[in-house]
């Protein structure tokens, strides 16, 4: 089968091309920047926000199937940039699906959304499940709900064959230090190797539900397979976790003493204080998380290792 996966270059783009490559698939990688490994991808160097350019590469590559991961994927970043995140996250899809309508491909299109769209919530109110509305607080949570939105005009107005993620957490070797667990992982390392004295944090009471992103892949390709179009599907681990705890498990794995510091400039404006999904959807499906939190972060802390 033929995929054309957005957003190749990044974390999940890479892990997803070489799974898509294991199981003999086809691929066409499209991002801005170029890949670090191009092994088995045809790749075109192009940004999302070029609709000509994009209508000509849809009609060119007739995938038979999308997997739509670029964006810009940075909460925090996107309270620093908040008009260049909506306009990047909402075009780019609008984008997309335009080009597989205006050439009339018939083809299955997977729009990766965000646990942020369903905003702060009560603890009584979790697990979260697919039939909660959204309340996004954040711009790029927005911007994300703005997507979703897209993908039911474009599934029930023009029949186009989209389903729909709302993906939690994800972690994983190869993730940069943008995101949390990635920064603590990268910081207690070097905490080991005597260069840096304590790790710097934001907020550690909030609670999170976090998947490897080797089980996303594995989730994507179920509702890739099985998924009804227009639908909606949590990809989580259905386990909630305080970043405290997890600093707390990685400095044990790491074996340094847990020396933290709080800087207030890494705590957001609005920050929901307990996320965690219901998966009962998924899991109906056939889909069953198999890397434990403990295992996730054994293999982060190889990457870090290697790559510091």
């Amino acid at each position: 089968m033929k995929y054309l996966v957005t957003g190749v270059s990044g974390f999940v783009g890479a892990h997803l091309r070489r799974a898509l490559l294991a199981e003999g698939h086809a691929i066409v990688g499209v991002d801005a920047m170029a890949p670090a490994d191009m092994t088995g991808l045809r790749f075109h160097q192009l940004s999302l926000m070029d609709a000509a350019g994009l209508k000509e590469l849809i009609a060119d590559a007739k995938p038979e199937r999308i997997i739509h991961l670029a964006s810009a994927s940075s909460v925090g970043l996107s309270w620093q940039q908040p008009v260049d995140c909506f306009v990047n996250n909402t075009n780019i899809f609008l984008n997309l699906v335009e080009a597989v309508r205006q050439n009339n491909l018939k083809c299955r299109i997977l729009s990766v959304g965000s646990s942020e769209e369903y905003g702060p919530v009560a603890p009584r109110d979790v697990p979260l499940r697919e039939d909660r509305p959204s309340n996004p607080m954040n711009p790029y949570a927005v911007a994300r709900v703005a997507q979703e939105h897209l993908s039911k005009v474009y599934s029930k107005g023009y029949g186009l064959d989209i389903v729909c993620t709302r993906s939690f957490n994800h972690l994983g070797p190869g993730q940069t230090e943008r995101f949390v667990m990635s920064s603590f992982v990268r910081q207690a390392v070097l905490v080991s190797k005597g260069e840096l004295p304590e790790i710097i944090c934001g907020e550690l009471g909030i609670v999170r539900d976090f998947i490897d992103v080797r089980d996303v892949i594995r989730a994507y390709g179920v509702i890739l397979e099985k998924g009804t179009a227009g639908d909606i599907y949590n990809v989580c681990s259905s386990k909630g976790v305080s970043l405290r705890e997890v600093l707390e498990l990685i400095c044990r794995l790491v074996k340094i003493p847990s020396k933290i510091r709080i800087d207030p400039s890494l705590i957001r404006p609005i920050d929901n204080p307990v996320i965690i999904g219901d998966g009962a959807k998924l899991k109906a499906m056939g889909f069953i998380p198999a890397y434990s939190l403990e295992r996730s972060i054994e293999d982060m802390v190889d990457f870090w290792k290697g790559k510091l």
